[in-house]
């Protein structure tokens, strides 16, 4: 599977005040470690967010994550509950949120840099973004992995064990349509949410394709 192809449940726009920032409704149980970006933004040991990790001392996540801080990214999970071996525990030294960030939905995107790089293993790797922009056509189907919640509710637990769910890409002409204003084809991508059918609550999600390394932080990033 292609690396655009795999997106992140922490891009979630669906916001709530309960702890699991994120929602993996249904979904098949990972593999252990298959996912090995992925990041689990805790806050005094509870997750609060999903996110990948892109450099070994850059994680990317959502912008509305810093209402919980200070987080510590724990890498190499795949049960949140136990002790593995695998994890690392490393505190967030930076927040850097998109500089368009303003507190809805669009640009809520932010990388917070790690206080120490991550050691990469077999059970931490960075996600490989592409090197250009490249558009997502409709009907293709993304995996979205994430420890969030396991049915539509804001009472629902999160799952302790990291899910993955198969998502259809929309035309955006329909994503418009339903979305109205909050949707925006530039820089945002719009899944189909059938609760028949494993899926996340996850509607529209923030294209990570290369955008955020094409402005304002790719100078950060090259430091």
């Amino acid at each position: 599977m292609n690396t655009y192809c795999t997106i992140t449940i922490v891009l979630s726009l669906i916001q709530s005040s309960g702890a699991s920032e994120s929602w993996i409704v249904g979904g098949e149980i990972a593999k252990p470690h298959s996912r090995r970006y992925m990041a689990s933004l805790q806050f005094y040991g509870h997750h609060v967010c999903g996110g990948f990790l892109i450099r070994d001392d850059f994680v990317l996540t959502a912008a509305h994550c810093t209402r919980v801080i200070p987080m510590t990214v724990v890498l190499g999970a795949h049960n949140l509950t136990k002790e593995e071996p695998s994890q690392q525990r490393i505190h967030v030294e930076e927040y850097f949120q998109h500089p368009h960030f303003s507190g809805q939905f669009d640009f809520d995107i932010m990388l917070l840099k790690l206080k120490q790089k991550a050691k990469l293993n077999r059970f931490v790797e960075v996600i490989h973004l592409p090197t250009k922009d490249k558009n997502i056509h409709a009907h293709k189907e993304c995996t979205v992995p994430g420890w969030g919640r396991i049915q539509p509710s804001k009472h629902s637990p999160g799952s302790d064990v990291l899910k993955e769910a198969v998502e259809q890409i929309q035309f955006n002409f329909e994503c418009k349509t339903i979305l109205k204003d909050y949707f925006n084809s530039e820089h945002m991508i719009c899944t189909k949410f059938n609760t028949a059918k494993n899926g996340s609550l996850c509607q529209v999600i923030t294209k990570f394709i290369i955008l955020i390394l094409q402005y304002y932080y790719v100078q950060m990033l090259q430091c």
